[in-house]
């Protein structure tokens, strides 16, 4: 299946929130041609035991894909398995998830990798056990987010507790490789991070975005850097997305849509709560558009629709 030329949606896409129920912290790809949304089922962490996910050939029409992923298949997960990043390698789809919510190297979890042959899974447990175990710099090891550069390396951002990490992944996509200094858990923690770290590159620079705030306040936000390099340092720009008086609140925890032509249209899409919901769980899926300022390249405020 050829893949999609994103240009020809224009600015059609479909209403927010895109689907129905409660979801959070969305990774955005496009596989095969189609726009593919991997979220959090957002509930208590006891009932957060699956994932879905959503695709659609035109922005338009969103058709769900129920359990890619079940913490039954897991067998050191039990509970919390959320902000799940997805990437294809040679055909393979792998899928980097976190489980159980530790909060010490004394509990079992982290963040695991599960692989599939399809988009849509089924996502079989790659390891048996954790790729990521313990916290290094003191970052949380959740909320991963897996990036392929140009040249084909695959980095791993993560990290939860205002600090966050990248490690390098072997050509296996399921070992961490190290540095040229030797490191193999690297600190890239710009000001104002507190978790979702998010990466896309754009005309040579590195985009490097993350999540501000309490992702069960209404200023969960989500601000950016800009670096000549994947590994930083990202010096802060600002925010880009904030909640709105009258629309929702809580927006942040994102992926992007990324074009594959220069003229294509960046979507972000993201997690907000309704007006008047005050359940932490209860988080939709949303998408805008992301514009660049195109003297400076950097990115505009996000207008929330």
């Amino acid at each position: 299946m050829d893949h999609l030329d994103t240009g020809t949606t224009g600015s059609r896409r479909a209403g927010n929130p895109l689907v129905e129920g409660w979801y959070a912290d969305p990774e955005a790809r496009i596989f095969e041609g189609h726009y593919w949304i991997y979220p959090t089922y957002s509930a208590p962490y006891e009932q957060q035991t699956f994932l879905d996910a959503f695709w659609s050939a035109d922005l338009l029409e969103w058709h769900k894909v129920e359990r890619i992923l079940d913490i039954k298949q897991i067998s050191w997960a039990e509970k919390a398995l959320w902000a799940p990043s997805t990437i294809e390698v040679d055909g393979r789809y792998y899928l980097y998830f976190c489980a159980n919510d530790i909060q010490s190297d004394a509990e079992l979890g982290g963040i695991g990798v599960a692989v599939a042959e399809r988009p849509e899974g089924p996502f079989r447990d790659a390891l048996g056990h954790p790729l990521i175990d313990r916290f290094h710099h003191g970052a949380q090891p959740i909320d991963p987010h897996v990036f392929m550069d140009d040249e084909g390396q695959a980095y791993l951002y993560y990290g939860g507790w205002g600090h966050c990490n990248v490690v390098k992944l072997n050509a296996d996509m399921v070992s961490l490789g190290s540095f040229d200094d030797g490191e193999i858990f690297k600190s890239i923690t710009p000001q104002g991070y507190v978790e979702g770290p998010c990466m896309f590159k754009r005309g040579g620079e590195y985009y490097f975005m993350w999540a501000e705030g309490g992702w069960g306040n209404p200023d969960y936000s989500v601000a950016y850097a800009r670096s000549s390099s994947p590994l930083g340092p990202f010096s802060r720009i600002g925010k880009i997305l904030e909640q709105h008086p009258e629309i929702a609140t809580s927006a942040g925890h994102h992926g992007v849509f990324v074009p594959d032509q220069e003229n294509g249209r960046w979507w972000i899409v993201y997690h907000r709560r309704p007006l008047g919901e005050t359940n932490r769980h209860h988080r939709v899926l949303a998408m805008d558009q992301l514009v660049f300022d195109q003297q400076t390249g950097n990115l505009l405020p996000v207008q929330m629709t």
